[in-house]
């Protein structure tokens, strides 16, 4: 894998410290919240940062489901705190199942 350049390295510090903010919250107020985990191509920051929250159920999953336009809401906020302007929320926070390594 390539080394990240100092740009992207402070791409990554700024999205681990957003999504670890995150599932703190999400933990707390959402039940069957496992963890958040993410995927982004840092050369295509911030367009294709995508935050998952991994349910232990279907029944966890589709009880969340309802939120999920606040957490897609929260995760904008976060990003525009920290100066990443996010174009279209909703690309870039899901609800799942799927683990990281699936």
């Amino acid at each position: 894998m390539k080394k990240l350049s100092k740009v992207q390295l402070k791409q990554q510090a700024l999205v681990l410290n957003v999504a670890d903010t995150l599932e703190e919250q999400g933990r707390a107020e959402l039940s069957g919240m496992l963890q958040c985990w993410f995927d982004v191509e840092y050369h295509l920051f911030p367009s294709s940062l995508l935050l998952c929250f991994q349910f232990d159920s279907e029944q966890a999953l589709a009880a969340a489901k309802p939120e999920l336009l606040k957490w897609q809401k929260r995760l904008s906020a976060a990003m525009l705190k920290k100066g990443v302007i996010l174009k279209d929320m909703r690309k870039h926070l899901v609800f799942t199942l799927e683990a990281p390594d699936s």
